[in-house]
């Protein structure tokens, strides 16, 4: 043991010394026993590993483990351990405990140990952390740590809490020393250290309450120290400290000390406190403590501070104290409410504390409210109470505000007012509840897109019941499934639907569950239905989600009444079952496959074949769901699991591939824990029968059996030339298998770790030769995917890599690794230089003995990352050195940002902490690095390298750059004549120069901020490492990229690294350091303010992109001042009067400054902070519209275009109704931008005046303010407000407006008049607006008439939403159909007419018949009146007309049926018509025919655009409505000469490709459609013909879609037909075709291809009824099977072989080790989706067949012996050449693993392999070929190298082969 002079020693060890100390002393005990030895021993180790480990989840883990082990060993065998042995534990844990004080679990774990020890030896526990304390009050200033380890010892520690109150009063005074300190100085009392400071005080008097009270509410020694730290917070609270969290914590620290009395003293200085938060100063009294409150520098914020404390942290002996004026005030009603009423009327920066506060007002009132009423006497919240109206109308008018957070609590403020109001009832006795119903009222009229409608109903259901309200809002039904519609609206229309059916639940109590069931289904089915069914994806991703959990949660026997509504045959409705099933089972619990009377499995079976992804997903979520994990899976889900699994791996979709990968996790875990179950069974002590020990041996074998089965099967899909979808959802679900069946313990994630016990099911599995996830050949295969051409599966591979494979590759594997790296470093290419960045990545941390046998290391230290860190910046220097002596050849193959971006990923993605072991040398070295680069880089794109013009703060134009790279290209090539023509495309060398600049500077910018951010953050108190001139030097080095270069990427790249610059340093303690953003800050404002020399052009370049970065990387609690300073001088320099004369190729201050505002509103980073600024900068936009400078102009209308979106929300580029994607009211919007009311109103009067001014002349005088105006406006939609309202004054202008000569000013005005209209007052407008409408005698203007129209139609639309009052809507339509004269001769402006048909057909349902009869006859006629001249809006009008009268089918009939006699115009308007779909069904018939009749005309017509549409009609028309329904063949086909002619006409047209790709597409449909009645064979050998040549990658896509509906128009009828029996020629090419259509990039086109074969399969089987479209992947072998089925011929052979990959071996390996970057992108194949290898796994069993019958055709064995004697040799050949490769060099066998081609060529190769040795044994007459046997053992010996080598071929070709092999 150790001696006391040895333990002396030990007191200022640290840890790791006192560790080593404590083992040696554990090693050396002899005394104690060996269990217990043990068991401390493994103690000591997880304390040591929770010490090394950096990551929060790993040290809480390994503190908890050693808890456990600590409390394995017995008060009893602790007290056995000597004193001294339990003294230096207890360092240990006291030690390990200081280190982990930003922990609080892992500082309350730690404490759970020394509690344990405290129960052994109080004495020595108290005095060890006594000492740890008093060492802290002894110093004479205290440290951030120091306060920190003060607060932990106070909250975390129950033996610090007991030793700091008996140091209660130093503590306090130590505090108060410190705050003298901090609050001189602004870096500390903005700080970390204020607010540490200021939370040590709030724990004082919160933890200790007795030792504070007697303190501060009487006289004693220590009420100046109290005093002192009260004077401190106040001074925090008001003004002496920016930063509002510390602030705010002061707050709740002065409320907490007045916690401490119990007596009214504390109330009254509760007033005094709220009472001094008005004035400027003031003497506030706590107890025996006075203080002065000075002058405010932040009134608004001590106010919320004040309050917030007082809510939050006084008892209610406090809240509920009297004034000392009026007894019978409380505190909570009359002196809280009204601050916090005032604190959220105002529009501040902290808006969200100020409703926080009153949501805490609302609940201290409710627990209170009973005291309250008692003291008060008198109803709270009657309806003519203050009270209840300040409420409501603070709620409702922030219950959609744009402040983030707000909305919510407001809507929790509305319930707890709900709550309020029915105690205040309850209490009083009140039976007229009447608030709910006005409530309910004013909630019925608010627009369905508002959000906050929904909510609202919400908190109302339970006080009125469903009942009624759904009689007051009978829309509810229609409103939820238009939110449900809509993503930004689904969750509170979901809530609604919840929250109605639990309270219908509740209100049919003591009821059978059927009957419940009944119930539901009478008011809810119809909607479930009809949105499970929908078309739109959207409302049934919702109502799946959302609406069926919620059903049956509260109905579980709903889901009969829904499952007896479906027919899984019809469209829509196999989706909706499996999701209702799918539901059904995750939610209840229950068993699915009893439903229906147990047909489940077979619906089941179809929905899991079905080729919508969605079905799909939702038949496999109910496969792999199970409310038990550890339920078994039966043998045929898994059997169902292994036929899905693979045939959806190439899933297009993303949210399919991320539900698969959850799918099959789940799927996992129910294996893995049924077979961890089991596993302990087998090791369990109870001896089992036979039969019960055979079942779970059988269970145990057939999970661990899948579970191998999927881990090898990605492995197969990830080699290069499968697609990415494939690859992609491979690796997702090897890292499901990995996360799932490993024992990988992983650090970042909360849920979903391993079992403790996983290890006995690995080690099982590894006993019967199962689950090798790690091995040599599926490393090589991962390693492959590092050189993947996309981003995510590079880093999906690497992080498996990481995360999961053991350290250390094979040295050769390592070596090879490393040699590929380096070499692709060197790319110029930046895709193959960031996959070299990620290999070096991984070899840096997973490979160290690569490091060291590879890296030549000059100054080797004893840390082997900071080495290859030197080395990596030495290889940039060589780099660098290379660019400065020869920028042409650095730019080819010596770039810059390949290494640039390996130093990023090995300096920033390492776990470990290599900053701790950083030098200045090796930071100074890195920074004089990266500024010469970018002065060299910078230097090169002004045609000055050595660096003169980097003086200079303008960037050079494009063109100056292209100049200065043609000149450096032509000093490169000797000084020759350099080509001064110009050249639209940039040269190779050209592109190689920008690229390499560009790029380079980009990385650079983004490492730099990274490095300083790295290094600030991680060694606190150490920042010597950069000193500040360091940190200036890299501030001009990214001032000089931002503002020199004119790169868009590089600029937001290098932005990147520069915001982490600013905010690393605005973070530090050190002033100095913070001034240096600042100082940037100023300086590019001053470089705005200054005359340009030279046009910066794209919005200022990077200028405003760096003020951005600075403000952005300010903290937001300390009210952003250089925000608010850089919005004002932008203002005022926008303002600033432009120069009498300027050049308009150079950017204006003036206009620099607006695109630099639109920069700040337009960013994320600074969110709602540049809202405050809002009306000020929207005032400006509009005021400088009317600028003499166009590129003023242009720059305002941009700033306000993004503040618009910014203030109400961004809405989709083509959707007129704006307030569907956001929830913005117009009441909302002028509530919280009201000093934008004035100016709008303003700008609006103005303009009207001008309008009524200017009747008599005839000049247009458009203000150009006006339409934005108008714009914004129309963007609201109307809230519910009073006509009284100030809103309602803009309601005179804009309906003067409709009189506006401009037709988009009418358009927007009528828009901005539903917008601001008030709902109740919509009706009243309507009437007066349509009894303004003239008579045909009397005099009107045109404009006015038009506008006026418009506004009437706007209004009506929204009247028919809100359903208005039928009476009044019958006076509107009774004056409209007074105004028919409009539709008349009598009126001669076309664009009325349009406008008031319009109208009409808004309100057709309306309207009488004899009105509806008069207007169709008016329309018909004017129809047939020949056009005398030209009129504008002529063909809108007739376009209009002719859908108003097509949505009756008579009238359309009688349009139809004069077609012949109509105008060229009038006939494409009518066919436009029939493609919009506006013909009624019943006129299909007879459009078919009218078109039919008219086809040929039309053909010879020389108009394209009729030619197309009409053409396209006649396709639409002759296919059937319902795409699973049969196409139906043609009623009335053409005669036979006129469908020759038409045919001939059509097809000259697509063999010659006239008229492009879209009417050729329509062409080739029309030509498959009429060719179904044509018996002529040469006429459908041109159509295979042209089918053949367009159904090709390189073909349009519209082209390749148009085939793939010509096989459905035509093929399969062809094919189906019996004389396709007699021609299989046909057959074998409509169903090539087919096979390449399957294969196409589009999905689109894939899935028409899959409907062909489904009609074939329909076709060919006795099904009736409608289509079942299978999945893309199952169609392609029905078509071989089909193929086989019908065709056995050579033509047969040559199909099957014409889909297997070139094998040519020898010419794939020169190509890719001969291949050197001649180009700087890589050309993409023309179809990225077809996959060679799975094609060949496809088609090889075919080829099999075909050899295995080839004898019973004289002709086929001809044709596969003739193949066998001119493929054997080159098959051979091949073969050799593999094994050659597979044996070679591993860094010659990385690089050719990586090539696609070859990986295709081995599929070839295999597959025709496989096919000769199946002849040379089926065959008799191919002798001397090859050896049989030995051809099998060549195969045999070549499929084992190769997959020891990481050759993985898919399955299917993987088992046909092996069956090969074994035969």
């Amino acid at each position: 043991m150790w001696s006391n002079e040895q333990l002396e020693l030990n007191l200022n060890m640290s840890f790791d010394e006192l560790l080593a100390s404590l083992q040696k002393c554990v090693v050396s005990g002899e005394q104690e026993q060996d269990n217990v030895s043990q068991d401390l021993s493994l103690f000591y180790e997880k304390l040591s590993e929770s010490s090394r480990s950096t990551v929060k989840r790993s040290k809480e883990r390994c503190l908890e483990e050693a808890v456990q082990l600590l409390k394995r060993v017995s008060t009893t065998q602790l007290l056995g351990l000597e004193e001294s042995l339990l003294l230096l534990i207890v360092k240990v844990i006291i030690s390990l405990q200081l280190d982990t004080v930003g922990i609080s679990t892992a500082c309350g774990k730690i404490d759970q140990m020394l509690q344990q020890l405290k129960n052994v030896n109080q004495q020595l526990v108290y005095r060890e952390i006594k000492n740890c304390l008093l060492s802290i009050l002894q110093k004479d200033q205290l440290s951030l740590d120091d306060l920190q380890t003060a607060c932990m010892f106070l909250e975390d520690s129950v033996v610090g809490r007991e030793v700091w109150q008996d140091f209660c009063l130093p503590l306090m005074q130590k505090v108060a020393e410190q705050f003298t300190v901090i609050l001189e100085e602004e870096p500390f009392r903005d700080g970390p250290i204020c607010y540490a400071a200021v939370k040590l005080c709030l724990q004082i008097f919160q933890l200790l309450p007795n030792q504070v009270s007697p303190i501060v509410w009487t006289k004693m020694e220590g009420n100046q120290v109290a005093q002192n730290l009260l004077q401190a917070l106040v001074d925090v609270i008001y003004g002496q400290c920016c930063n509002r969290d510390t602030c705010l914590l002061a707050g709740n620290a002065v409320a907490m000390l007045l916690n401490t009395s119990q007596s009214q003293a504390a109330g009254h200085a509760a007033w005094r406190l709220l009472q001094i938060s008005h004035q400027e100063c003031g003497v506030l009294t706590v107890g025996s403590l006075q203080v002065n409150c000075r002058s405010m520098m932040k009134k608004d914020l001590a106010v919320l501070a004040v309050s917030r404390g007082v809510l939050t942290c006084c008892r209610a002996h406090v809240l509920l104290s009297s004034n000392t004026e009026a007894k019978e005030t409380c505190l909570l009603v009359k002196g809280l409410f009204s601050v916090i009423f005032s604190l959220c009327e105002e529009k501040l920066d902290c808006h969200y504390f100020a409703f926080e506060v009153l949501t805490l007002w609302l609940k201290k009132m409710r627990e209170c409210f009973a005291d309250v009423w008692q003291m008060t006497g008198a109803r709270l919240l009657s309806e003519s109470s203050s009270l209840q109206q300040q409420l409501i109308h603070i709620i409702l008018t922030n219950a959609d505000s744009p402040v983030e957070g707000v909305p919510e609590l407001a809507r929790g403020a509305f319930a707890l007012l709900l709550e309020l109001y029915q105690m205040d009832c309850d209490l009083s006795g009140a039976a007229d509840r009447s608030l709910y119903s006005l409530l309910l009222l004013r909630i019925a009229n608010m627009p369905w897109e508002n959000k906050a409608k929904y909510y609202q109903l919400c908190a109302l259901l339970p006080y009125l019941g469903t009942d009624k309200i759904l009689l007051h809002c009978p829309e509810t039904s229609d409103h939820l499934l238009k939110c449900l519609s809509t993503n930004h609206l689904s969750p509170c229309a979901s809530e609604l639907y919840k929250c109605l059916i639990q309270q219908q639940n509740r209100e049919l109590l003591n009821h059978e569950e059927a009957y419940l069931a009944d119930q539901w289904a009478k008011r809810w089915k119809p909607l479930l239905l009809e949105a499970l069914t929908s078309d739109v994806t959207v409302l049934q991703n919702n109502s799946s989600t959302h609406l069926l959990p919620s059903t049956f949660r509260v109905f579980p026997s709903a889901v009969e009444p829904l499952l007896g509504s479906l027919d899984p045959s019809s469209a829509g409705h196999l989706y909706a079952w499996a999701c209702i099933v799918s539901s059904y089972r995750a939610t209840t619990g229950r068993s699915p496959w009893t439903l229906q009377k147990g047909a489940t499995l077979q619906i089941l079976h179809l929905a899991l074949e079905s080729a919508d992804d969605k079905v799909r997903l939702a038949a496999f979520s109910l496969l792999c769901y199970s409310p038990k994990t550890k339920d078994c899976p039966t043998q045929e889900e898994l059997q169902l699991m292994k036929n899905f699994i693979p045939q959806n791996l190439n899933c297009e979709s993303s949210s399919f591939r991320q539900h698969f990968q959850s799918g099959v996790r789940r799927f996992l875990v129910r294996i893995r824990d049924c077979c961890l179950s089991f596993v302990k069974v087998q090791n369990g002590k109870k001896k089992q029968d036979i039969v019960n020990k055979l079942e779970v041996n059988a269970l145990l074998k057939q999970g661990t059996e899948f579970v191998d089965w999927l881990g090898d099967l990605p492995y197969c899909y990830l080699a290069p030339g499968h697609s990415y979808q494939r690859k992609k959802t491979a690796l997702l679900i090897l890292t499901a298998v990995l996360e799932t069946c490993t024992d990988t313990w992983s650090p970042d994630k909360k849920k979903g770790q391993p079992p403790v016990n996983m290890d006995c099911l690995i080690h099982y599995a590894r006993q019967k030769g199962q689950w090798d996830f790690f091995s040599r050949a599926k490393l090589l295969v991962l390693i492959s995917c590092l050189e993947d051409s996309t981003n995510e599966i590079r880093e999906l591979s690497a992080n498996l890599l990481l995360r999961f494979f053991p350290n250390n590759f094979p040295k050769d594997v390592s070596t090879a690794l490393f040699a590929r790296a380096k070499r692709l470093l060197c790319s110029p290419r930046v895709q193959e230089a960031q996959m070299a960045a990620l290999m070096t990545k991984v070899l840096h941390l997973i490979s160290h003995s690569a490091l060291e046998d590879n890296v030549a290391l000059n100054n080797c230290s004893d840390n082997l990352e900071i080495d290859f860190v030197r080395f990596l910046l030495k290889e940039l220097e060589e780099h660098y050195c290379t660019a400065k002596s020869d920028m042409m050849l650095a730019a080819r193959t010596k770039p810059l940002h390949g290494i640039l971006t390996a130093l990023q990923k090995c300096f920033f993605d390492s776990p470990s902490r290599i900053c701790d072991k950083l030098d200045s040398s090796l930071t100074n070295a890195a920074l004089d690095l990266l500024e010469k680069m970018s002065q060299l880089l910078l230097g090169v794109l002004y045609g000055d390298q050595e660096g003169g013009a980097n003086d200079q703060d303008v960037a050079p134009s494009f063109c100056d750059m292209g100049n200065a790279i043609t000149s450096l290209i032509g000093q490169a090539s000797g000084g020759g004549h350099v080509d001064s023509e110009e050249c639209v495309l940039l040269s190779e060398d050209h592109s190689l120069v920008l690229t390499c600049c560009w790029v380079s500077l980009k990385e650079t910018g983004i490492f730099l901020g990274s490095l300083v951010e790295y290094v600030l953050s991680q060694r606190e108190g150490s920042n010597q490492l950069f000193t500040k001139t360091d940190l200036k030097r890299a501030s001009r080095v990214f001032w000089n990229i931002l503002l020199k270069c004119r790169q868009w990427g590089a600029v937001e790249g290098c932005c990147i690294g520069f915001t982490k610059f600013c905010a690393s340093l605005m973070r530090s303690n050190d002033p100095e350091l913070k001034e240096i953003p600042a100082d940037m800050l100023r300086q590019a404002l001053q470089v705005i303010a200054s005359p340009r020399s030279t046009s910066v052009t794209r919005r200022a370049a990077g200028l405003p992109m760096l003020i951005l970065c600075v403000l952005s990387a300010e903290e937001a609690s300390k009210g952003r001042p250089l925000l608010a300073h850089s919005v004002e001088f932008l203002l005022d320099t926008a303002k600033a009067p432009l120069p009498e004369s300027w050049d308009e190729t150079l950017d204006l201050p003036q206009v620099c400054a607006v695109h630099t505002l639109q920069a700040l509103v337009r960013s994320t980073a600074l969110g709602s902070a540049v809202l405050q600024f809002a009306p000020t900068v929207a005032i400006l936009s509009l005021t400088l519209l009317s600028s003499s400078c166009w590129a003023m102009r242009n720059a305002a209308l941009q700033l306000y275009s993004t503040l618009c979106s910014r203030m109400i929300g961004h809405c989709p580029s083509g959707e007129d109704d704006k307030s569907v994607q956001n929830g913005m009211s117009s009441t909302a919007f002028f509530c919280h931008y009201s000093a934008l009311q004035p100016f709008l109103m303003a700008e609006l009067k103005e303009a009207a005046h001008v309008l009524r001014s200017q009747t008599n002349e005839a000049r247009l005088h458009l203000k150009p303010s006006l339409f934005p105006i108008l714009t914004l406006l129309a963007q609201l939609h109307p809230g519910v407000q009073d006509a009284t309202q100030p809103r309602s004054d803009f309601l005179p202008y804009l309906l003067q407006l409709s009189a506006s000569p401009v037709y988009n000013v009418r358009i927007m005005a009528s828009r901005a008049l539903v917008a601001i209209t008030p709902t109740s007052e919509i009706m009243n407008i309507l009437l007066t607006l349509v009894g303004q409408l003239p008579s045909s005698e009397q005099r009107y203007c045109h404009n006015w008439l038009h506008g006026h129209l418009l506004q009437i139609k706007a209004l009506l639309s929204r009247a028919l939403c809100t359903h208005s009052p039928i009476t009044e809507m019958y006076d509107v339509v009774s004056q409209l159909e007074a105004s028919l004269w409009l539709a008349t001769e009598a009126e001669h402006c076309p664009l009325l007419k349009m406008v008031y048909v319009e109208v009409v057909q808004n309100i057709k349902r309306y309207c009488s018949e004899p009105f509806l009869s008069k207007l169709m006859k008016i329309l018909t006629e004017d129809f047939q009146k020949p056009q005398q001249e030209i009129q504008i809006g002529l063909s809108s009008f007739h376009q209009r007309a002719v859908h108003f009268l097509c949505t009756e089918h008579l009238w359309a009939a009688h349009i139809w049926e004069q077609f012949c006699t109509l105008s060229p115009d009038m006939k494409l308007i009518l066919v436009k018509c029939s493609v919009d779909g506006c013909s009624s069904k019943q006129n299909k018939e007879l459009i078919h025919r009218v078109l039919q009749e008219n086809l040929l005309d039309a053909l010879r017509r020389r108009c394209a655009e009729y030619r197309h549409m009409y053409l396209s009609a006649l396709v639409k028309l002759a296919t059937s409505d319902d795409p699973l329904l049969p196409q139906p063949p043609l009623k009335n086909p053409l005669e036979e000469p006129t469908l020759v002619k038409c045919l001939e006409l059509l097809l000259e047209d697509v063999e010659a490709q006239r008229g492009g790709p879209e009417f050729l597409s329509q062409a080739l449909c029309a030509v498959s459609l009429l060719l179904r009645h044509s018996s002529s064979f040469s006429t459908l050998e041109r159509w295979c013909q042209v089918l053949e040549s367009h159904c090709l990658p390189n073909a349009p896509e519209v082209l390749r879609a148009a085939c793939a509906e010509a096989l459905i128009l035509a093929g399969a009828s062809f094919l189906n037909h019996s004389s396709s029996q007699e021609n299989p020629a046909l057959m074998i090419r409509l169903v090539n075709t087919g096979l390449y259509l399957l294969q196409d990039q589009s999905v689109a086109v894939r899935m028409k291809a899959a409907y062909f074969a489904s009609m074939l399969k329909r076709c060919g089987s006795a099904a009736r009824g409608s289509i079942y479209v299978m999945q893309v992947n199952k169609a392609l072998p029905f078509l071989l099977d089909q193929l086989l089925d019908h065709c056995w011929d050579s033509r047969t052979v040559d199909l099957l072989l014409s889909h297997l990959p070139q094998s040519d071996l020898i010419t794939v390996q020169r190509n890719v080790l001969q291949n050197k970057c001649v180009t700087l992108y890589e050309q993409d194949e023309a179809n990225v989706f077809a996959e060679p290898s799975v094609m060949c796994a496809h088609v090889l069993p075919y080829l099999l067949q075909v050899a295995d019958e080839h004898s019973q055709s004289p002709c086929l064995e001809q044709r596969l012996n003739a193949w066998a004697k001119e493929s054997g040799p080159q098959v051979l050949d091949d073969l050799r050449v593999c094994k050659e490769l597979s044996s070679g060099e591993m860094q010659t066998w990385l690089t050719i693993l990586a090539d696609h081609h070859f990986h295709s060529a081995l599929c070839g190769v295999l597959a025709r392999a496989a096919l000769l040795m199946r002849l040379t044994k089926a065959s008799t007459g191919l002798p001397g070929i090859c050896d049989p046997s030995a051809l099998q053992q060549t195969v045999n010996a070549v499929c084992a190298v190769l997959r020891e080598n990481g050759v993985h071929f898919p399955p299917a070709l993987s088992t046909v082969v092996a069956g090969e092999l074994s035969e």
